[in-house]
């Protein structure tokens, strides 16, 4: 059954349903559907997807980290869910781009809102939960791409050589629940807050992924990225953390390129994946120079 056909199968849908297809979806085919739920007129958004074993994507995961994000006032409801298919509620707004998080406003409100998630959504969290360790999804990565054959195999090596010089200058970790997926595009503003979606990746992390990952992919300057640690931490970050900080930054930018690579063999989705391969190898190659320059 094709994507559309499965989102108008729906058995909650009461009468008949409009639906519009969103686009951006990297690892989901998404739709927004107004119809009657429940008697109620409700305006939603459908996201089909199964499991993505080679990502570390289950879907299970997604809907408890779903519904423990509304839980935690950060993200909207879950309305529905069965194998395959997420219903959410319909966020009127608009999608971020990098260029938001210029704004030193926006960025400070992106930062709280990101620390709301790290402090409060274990609280409303519920059945088995998932780690995401960087490192691990980086080896698991290359292992993807060398069975493959992908064309990107003659770097495999050296992208493991710095994988394992990167996660020794991590070092020891304090651990957080973590979006792990900090894309400008899954922040929501409707006018008056914001808002994150998109939970696939969620799972316990160190809190410098998150920030790491929100700053290669804003491309924030050094000014911003002390603003989001000094924001974050209450202090303005001391040598050691500025390091460990940079070291997670480029490991989250290479992980984000690796998913790319093995999203270019193994994706059956409509998306230019060997050009985002190119913007994110930009992005690793920039923030492993910034790391050698502490």
């Amino acid at each position: 059954m094709n994507p559309l056909d499965r989102v108008l199968s729906l058995s909650i849908w009461q009468g008949r349903a409009m639906v519009q297809p969103l686009g951006g979806g990297m690892t989901n085919v998404n739709f927004r559907v107004q119809g009657n739920i429940a008697g109620q007129r409700r305006d939603c958004v459908v996201r089909i997807g199964n499991d993505i074993g080679v990502h570390h994507v289950l879907r299970f995961n997604e809907m408890a980290a779903s519904r423990a994000a509304h839980a935690a006032g950060v993200s909207p409801e879950v309305i529905h869910h069965e194998p395959g298919v997420l219903v959410i509620g319909y966020v009127e707004g608009r999608t971020l781009c990098a260029d938001d998080f210029a704004d030193p406003g926006m960025l400070d409100e992106a930062t709280a809102l990101v620390a709301r998630v790290h402090r409060d959504m274990p609280q409303h969290l519920r059945g088995p939960a998932m780690v995401f360790w960087v490192f691990h999804v980086i080896r698991d990565y290359a292992a993807t791409l060398s069975a493959a054959h992908s064309r990107h195999m003659p770097l495999i090596p050296l992208l493991l050589a710095d994988a394992a010089q990167l996660e020794a200058a991590v070092g020891p970790i304090d651990m957080v629940y973590s979006h792990n997926d900090l894309l400008p595009a899954n922040f929501l503003h409707d006018g008056r807050r914001l808002w994150l979606i998109d939970w696939d990746y969620a799972g316990f992390n160190s809190p410098l992924f998150d920030l790491g990952g929100l700053a290669a992919n804003a491309s924030l300057g050094t000014s911003a990225e002390v603003r989001l640690l000094t924001t974050y931490f209450g202090a303005p970050p001391d040598a050691g953390l500025w390091r460990r900080y940079r070291a997670m930054k480029a490991a989250a930018a290479l992980r984000e390129m690796m998913w790319s690579m093995v999203s270019e063999v193994t994706s059956d989705i409509d998306f230019d994946y060997v050009t985002y391969t190119g913007a994110a190898a930009t992005r690793w190659h920039e923030a492993r120079t910034a790391l050698e320059d502490c």
